[in-house]
């Protein structure tokens, strides 16, 4: 594939010093994978082994990566190629050739195993449901073009060690994620509501399984209050994971 032209492609921060290459009209790094990151280091805390199935521009991953200590490896599968590419160029910028692993693979063919942490931010809705964006990028990212809940779950539970955890996220209201983990025999460890403001439904969850465990729900976490600022703890997670100081001086004045 035809690499993207340069003023189709942003520089933008990640976390710390890290930046990410991303389309300037495609699918772009998201509060979504932001907080996926941060349940599976909050549940895996000394991961070394990390993968990321259907890692698009591999904001998952490398948010992970970067709270985790310098000996962590990260693995990425990614189906699109401009997304492949996209997360080649970050991961030569940021110098982390030596700490990552990239494969433009359809995860239904992903068979490599023993990873301690795994992520996934599998598309939400099916094909015919809702309006389809114009950009391909966009589509596959959103919608189930290259796969479902079901085969993320396949995917990871192929991939993970004994101890491994495996976290995703996905529509609070399906009921899909639930059972794409007890068909695979893993063992729901929590399912964390996110509400984007204060008072509306929540919108999306988190969820964390493993081979072994007993189910712990966390509180939910909400991003905005009623009048439509961030909340404190959402401030505390963004500076936890690498927001940079300008970032959190400007949400703290101007939210």
């Amino acid at each position: 594939m035809e690499e993207p032209k340069y003023h189709d492609v942003t520089l933008d921060t990640l976390a710390g010093s890290w930046r990410i290459f991303q389309l300037r009209r495609g699918q772009r790094f998201s509060t979504d994978d932001l907080l996926v990151a941060w349940a599976a280091i909050r549940a895996q805390p000394e991961a070394r082994r990390l993968l990321d199935l259907g890692a698009g521009i591999g904001s998952v991953g490398l948010l992970a990566l970067w709270k985790l200590p310098a000996k962590a490896q990260l693995t990425m599968v990614e189906v699109q190629a401009v997304s492949h590419m996209l997360a080649q160029r970050t991961v030569v910028y940021n110098g982390l050739i030596e700490r990552v692993t990239l494969y433009l693979q359809a995860l239904q063919d992903w068979t490599d195993g023993n990873f301690d942490l795994i992520m996934g931010t599998p598309p939400y809705f099916p094909l015919p449901k809702g309006v389809h964006p114009r950009h391909a990028q966009k589509l596959a990212a959103r919608f189930e073009l290259h796969g479902n809940v079901y085969d993320y779950c396949d995917a990871a539970a192929r991939s993970l060690a004994d101890t491994g955890v495996y976290c995703f996220c996905h529509t609070d209201d399906d009921p899909r994620p639930e059972h794409a983990i007890a068909r695979v025999g893993l063992i729901f460890l929590s399912r964390q509501l996110i509400y984007f403001r204060e008072g509306l439904p929540p919108r999306l969850a988190l969820f964390t399984c493993a081979w072994q465990g007993t189910r712990e729900d966390p509180a939910p976490l909400v991003i905005r209050n009623q009048q439509g600022r961030w909340t404190a703890e959402y401030l505390y997670l963004r500076e936890e994971m690498g927001a940079s100081a300008a970032f959190l001086q400007r949400a703290r004045k101007h939210p």
